[in-house]
């Protein structure tokens, strides 16, 4: 199944648990069944937000978005977590309201078991949602997957806790449990906007992948051959990796396009759908992006030889040249 897939029965779920959860609060009045209810509300806005997102980011690139449009994911994100946040701030205003004018619960066997139903349904879709997310680099996916684990637990910890009235009467533990339900989606809500806020500032790809990529270089490293400047990021299902790669001077162009073609397919085999942009450049030479960051600028003074114009700034020259212009530190 695609994203896409997962995330429409999401939303067919997210029906059915709203309709359950929602019958449970009605037999019941537990004002925890209703937080678990008002979750599941949040669990539909955030699938459908999160299935137009994933549609828009399988665009392919146009004359505005060059780049294409795989960072919508990350929107999605961080609108799912938004959502869980008023959620979380409702269901507490909601749990504070019911402490202090706590209510007798009707139908309690109904209630937990049209909970514990609905429980089930999420726990399995979230299941499947997660390893799917994992296999396709989803984020829209795995913050979908992540927030129905959090209604799971949800629902776990709601149904312990009316065992917990039926069995002692106290009716306070109803609402106290709503405001541990809060805490918990607001928790999950911190987290995934967290997430989503480090992929659309282009962060750098996982550890694991970095080492893929490393092992590659390495193989192709010798005495002439060195890779630097290497920087990656990811941009929803996609990951990249830019690098420069040296080569000797004498060689001819053909040669060396050769060579990086062999690169970029190692990295792609170590990586499936990486996209790799290296670039070519001689043994001991930098672009002259690099060489002007590596060397500070200063003003011509008024005492400045004659052949100088004032008004010019000159490169100050380094002490050592071959410094300046040396290799930078390998990847």
């Amino acid at each position: 199944m695609q994203v896409q897939h997962y995330l429409k029965l999401s939303v067919v779920v997210a029906l059915v648990t709203i309709a359950l959860k929602m019958a449970a609060w009605h037999w019941t009045g537990s004002v925890s069944l209703f937080s678990d209810a008002m979750e599941s509300l949040v669990n539909l806005a955030g699938a459908l937000f999160g299935l137009g997102m994933v549609t828009i980011a399988r665009r392919p690139p146009d004359e505005d978005h060059p780049f294409g449009h795989h960072k919508a994911e990350y929107f999605s994100s961080a609108f799912e977590g938004a959502l869980i946040l008023v959620a979380a701030l409702g269901i507490a205003w909601t749990a504070i309201d019911r402490l202090r004018t706590p209510q007798p619960l009707d139908s309690l066997d109904i209630g937990l078991a049209l909970s514990l139903i609905s429980t089930v349904i999420n726990g399995v879709l979230a299941s499947a949602m997660l390893k799917a997310s994992r296999e396709h680099r989803s984020i829209a996916l795995e913050a979908d997957a992540r927030h129905l684990f959090t209604d799971v637990w949800t629902s776990v910890g709601v149904v312990i806790g009316l065992l917990g009235v039926r069995f002692t009467g106290w009716t306070w533990l109803d609402p106290l449990l709503a405001l541990l339900v809060a805490l918990n989606i607001l928790r999950e809500a911190v987290h995934l906007m967290w997430r989503s806020t480090g992929g659309l500032m282009d962060q750098a790809l996982s550890s694991e992948d970095q080492q893929a990529i490393h092992a590659v270089l390495q193989r192709f490293t010798g005495p002439d051959l060195r890779f630097d400047h290497v920087a990656t990021r990811m941009a929803g299902q996609r990951r990249y990796v830019d690098l420069h790669l040296h080569v000797p001077a004498p060689w001819t162009l053909g040669r060396a396009a050769a060579l990086r073609g062999e690169v970029e397919q190692a990295l792609m085999q170590a990586l499936p759908g990486l996209r790799a942009s290296i670039q070519l450049l001689p043994v001991n030479a930098e672009t002259r992006f690099d060489e002007l960051e590596r060397t500070p600028t200063t003003p011509v003074s008024e005492s400045t030889s004659s052949d100088a114009s004032p008004t010019t700034p000159r490169m100050q020259e380094p002490a050592d040249k071959s410094q300046a212009l040396g290799p930078s530190t390998g990847a």
